[in-house]
C-alpha cells in the first residue's frame, strides 16, 4: 500500500540534527531534480529577498520564511513527518502511533513537495517554504516541472498494492497514475452531511476533509491495513466504521474515486 499525501503550507522549525544530506532522501531517482530546484529556491532567497517573496507568494508576515530558505543547506533537519503540520498531519498524529504502525507509515507514506518531489515521513530535511503552485523564474512551473521525473520513479514506488491518492489538485498535476497503476488507485473526497428542511445536502468542508484524510489514515496503519486494491479498501474502511460509497470506474486503466461521507464535523 502507497498512501500520496500533501505537504502542510505551514511547517515546524527545522531541527538540530544535522544539515541535509540529499543523498540520503527515499526515491533516489529525483535526486538531479530536487538539486536543480533546491539551488534555485536558494539562490533566489538569498539574492532578493522582495523577489523571493513575490515568486513564493508569501505576505509581509511571512517575510522570515525567505531567510529560512536561503539556509537551506546549513539549516538542521528533522523527519519529514515531524517538518509536516496543520491538520492532516495533526489527525494522523504519527507520534503517538505504536510500533508496527509507525514503521508501515514509513513504508506507506510519501508526502508530495515542490522542493523535494515526494518523500518518506522519516527522510529528514530542514523547514521549507515553496509550494508546487510556485513558478520559478529558471525552471518555471513546479506541477509540469516534476512530471517527467516522477513519472520516471513512481510506477516502481507504488509497488504492487493499493496507491491511496489524498494529495490536493495542486500536487496531483506533479504526477496522475496511468495504466495498471492506475487501476488499483483510489482518490478519496470527505462529503459532510446534513438535513436542511428534511433534505439531505452534502457539501466539502476544506478543514474537516483534511482532518477526515488524516483520521482515516491513521485508522489503516493502526489495523495493519496492507492493501490490494481500491476495493478491498471500501470494504476495510466500512469494518472500521466509514461510510464509503464507491463504484468501480466503467473503462480500464480508470482509477476508483471514493466519497467518504460524514454527518459531524470535528
Amino acid at each position: 500500500m502507497l498512501v500520496l499525501l500533501p505537504p502542510s503550507e505551514g511547517k515546524a522549525a527545522s531541527g538540530r540534527g544535522a544539515p541535509l544530506k540529499p543523498e540520503s532522501l527515499s526515491l533516489p531517482g529525483l535526486a538531479g531534480a530536487r538539486a536543480t530546484v533546491l539551488d534555485e529556491l536558494v539562490e533566489l532567497c538569498a539574492a532578493d529577498e522582495e523577489k523571493a517573496r513575490a515568486v513564493l507568494g508569501l505576505s509581509e508576515g511571512l517575510r522570515g520564511e525567505v531567510a529560512k530558505n536561503a539556509e537551506l543547506r546549513s539549516s538542521g533537519t528533522r523527519p519529514a513527518g515531524e517538518i509536516y503540520t496543520g491538520v492532516l498531519y495533526d489527525a494522523l498524529d504519527l507520534a503517538s502511533l505504536d510500533t508496527a504502525a509507525r514503521r508501515l507509515a514509513g513504508k506507506s507514506l510519501l508526502v508530495f513537495s515542490g522542493l523535494w518531489g515526494a518523500v518518506r515521513v522519516g527522510d529528514r530535511i530542514p523547514s521549507y517554504r515553496c509550494s508546487m503552485g510556485v513558478r520559478l523564474p529558471g525552471i518555471g512551473a513546479l506541477g509540469a516541472y516534476w512530471r517527467a521525473p516522477m513519472a520516471e520513479v513512481m510506477p516502481e514506488a507504488a509497488g504492487d498494492g493499493l496507491v491511496l491518492d489524498l494529495r490536493s489538485s495542486a500536487y496531483t498535476a506533479a504526477w496522475k497514475p496511468k495504466g495498471e497503476v492506475a487501476e488499483r488507485t483510489a482518490s478519496v473526497r470527505v462529503l459532510h452531511s446534513q438535513l436542511v428542511d428534511g433534505v439531505e445536502k452534502r457539501s466539502v468542508v476544506s478543514h474537516f476533509n483534511k482532518a477526515t484524510k488524516g483520521r482515516m489514515v491513521r485508522d489503516l496503519l493502526l489495523a495493519g491495513a496492507r492493501l490490494k486494491g481500491p476495493a478491498e479498501l471500501v470494504e476495510v474502511l466500512r469494518e472500521l466504521g466509514y461510510v464509503v460509497e464507491a463504484e468501480a470506474p466503467g473503462r480500464a486503466g480508470r482509477g476508483w474515486a471514493l466519497d467518504v461521507v460524514v454527518s459531524e464535523i470535528h
